[in-house]
């Protein structure tokens, strides 16, 4: 005898009809096997599904909203100053900021598989306001050429139709494209009985934790079936209300027998464990992060939270993520948009600093970039990424190979003279060969980086007049020569109007940049 046969009580209220029952008093919605009906606002009742749903709509809700412009070098630049990002970070209507708005929009999705907000624009063609629209107050409406509308129904329950242009309706999982799927009547099943496991669990506890129900064992016989019904009438009554607990006194012979099946018999505990996985499986939410830690331990908790992130909170982030650039955004504004998840999976002190750390050391990431992530203000000097000294570029590498053996003494060169006898003509030779390798990679290096600035778009003479101002102390270093003739170089570099046939003066750069520098590393002139 399972839990099913204490759910008649339950059934038998949700059946009656008489004028005291429950049957006129609850909601029109789908009526499971259990005899509960499921719908979206009863499901919340059950704790499960309460925690999934905040879950789901917190940690949404809490993600940073980035708007960005892809670069031409594979970069992003973070655009703030954009109507998007106003509304979507900010304030997204005159009555909610953007965590109570994202937080909602998204229980909408978890419960119903559907969330609709009505735009509103400017007179600059700028949405100005999302106004949400409740799920269960909006319908879908086809219309004979294909196309179809919305209804949307007011508080005084007239239904006005809308444009599809004038609501932003965010989907779930769809069979149809139009709608999406909701959870709660896809698995309403699992969520009545676990209702009618409540319920019952609250009627036991109220009935000082005794199976509700029993009979009356009578030796004789009735009368009639009136003076049965009479008995019974009285019996309950006397039982019930304000007599609940009071002694119940017997004549006649007659003896109660109360039912005699347990919790435990029922395996009431077991079901409710069950549930709980049960509704964690249906939102896809880890069950330790509802507070179910039976099959927890700590390792395996780390890696259920990065399977949520990836598994669960990203895909609900791509939904959004591509209904925002599909709907509310202009193709030619080439934008994009993103739900940062960076603060999700920066860990502990400990493998936050490993990580900034190694990317220091390896050169991908600056100082800067580490304070601005652990939010540290930027200091002056710390932009620059470190090279490390023990790895150089291939191309670099050969070329220092080269000039470090043509600068070793006593080791001659392919290019030296075989028959010179002359010590200082041998050594003005190498030293010429060790300033042009040099000369040679210092001009790679300028090529390489207005070329990049060119990529990047803008003004090309003010990005080369900003690499020059920096770049003189270089050249001087690389070469051993006076900071002075290294700004020569410079402003040599600087007087040819670079805008003026872009294409072809990045083509010129690196040639004129070595003869330049090849003269003032030998003292040349001209």
């Amino acid at each position: 005898m399972g839990l099913l046969s204490f759910l008649n009580p339950f059934r038998a209220a949700a059946d009656d009809r008489s004028p005291w029952g429950d049957f006129w008093f609850t909601p029109v919605t789908s009526r499971t096997s259990s005899g509960a009906r499921v719908s979206a606002d009863s499901a919340m009742r059950l704790s499960a599904v309460y925690a999934c749903v905040r879950i789901l709509s917190e940690t949404l809700a809490m993600l940073p909203f980035v708007l960005y412009r892809q670069r031409p070098d594979g970069g992003k630049d973070r655009i703030t100053d954009h109507w998007l990002y106003t509304l979507l970070a900010k304030r997204p209507n005159r009555w909610q900021n953007a965590f109570e708005w994202r937080e909602m929009m998204q229980g909408h999705l978890a419960l119903r598989g559907n969330a609709y907000n009505q735009i509103i624009s400017n007179s600059r063609g700028e949405i100005a306001e999302l106004i949400p629209v409740h799920p269960d107050k909006i319908s879908i409406e086809l219309l004979d050429n294909g196309d179809y509308r919305y209804r949307v129904t007011d508080r005084q329950g007239a239904a006005r139709p809308v444009p599809r242009g004038e609501i932003w309706h965010l989907k779930g999982l769809s069979s149809d494209g139009l709608l999406g799927l909701s959870p709660i009547e896809l698995a309403r099943e699992n969520f009545g009985m676990a209702l009618a496991a409540q319920d019952y669990g609250a009627r036991f506890f109220a009935n000082d934790a005794k199976p509700t129900g029993g009979w009356v064992e009578f030796p004789g016989s009735f009368k009639d079936k009136t003076a049965k019904e009479v008995f019974r009438e009285n019996f309950q009554s006397a039982q019930a209300g304000a007599n609940r607990g009071k002694m119940l006194v017997l004549e006649n012979g007659m003896k109660y027998h109360e039912v005699g099946v347990t919790n435990k018999d029922a395996q009431f505990l077991e079901l409710r464990k069950f549930q709980i996985t049960d509704v964690a499986r249906v939102f896809r939410v880890p069950p330790h992060m509802i507070a179910d830690l039976d099959r927890a331990t700590f390792s395996n908790i780390e890696h259920q939270s990065l399977e949520f992130i990836m598994h669960t909170m990203t895909p609900w982030a791509e939904r959004w993520e591509a209904a925002i650039e599909a709907d509310l955004l202009f193709d030619e504004e080439g934008l994009e948009v993103e739900f940062d998840f960076a603060n999700l999976l920066r860990g502990d002190r400990a493998a936050r600093a490993a990580y900034y750390h190694s990317g220091i050391l390896d050169g991908w990431l600056t100082r800067n970039e580490a304070r601005v992530a652990e939010n540290m203000n930027p200091l002056d000097g710390l932009d620059e990424p470190l090279r490390p000294l023990n790895m150089v570029e291939e191309s670099w590498a050969e070329e220092e190979e080269g000039a470090a053996s043509l600068a070793a003494p006593g080791k001659p060169t392919q290019s030296m003279p075989e028959d010179s006898g002359d010590d200082e003509a041998a050594t003005n030779q190498r030293l010429r060969e060790v300033v042009t390798a040099v000369a040679t990679r210092i001009a790679r290096k300028e090529a390489a980086a207005l070329t990049r600035a060119w990529e990047r778009g803008g003004n090309l003479t003010e990005a080369a007049r900003a690499f020059y101002m920096d770049h003189a102390a270089y050249v001087a270093e690389s070469l051993g020569v006076a900071l002075d003739a290294a700004r020569g170089h410079c402003e040599y570099m600087l007087a040819t109007p670079i805008n003026d046939g872009i294409e072809r003066a990045l083509a010129t750069i690196e040639p004129r940049a070595r003869a330049s520098l090849i003269a003032i590393g030998t003292h040349l002139k001209g």
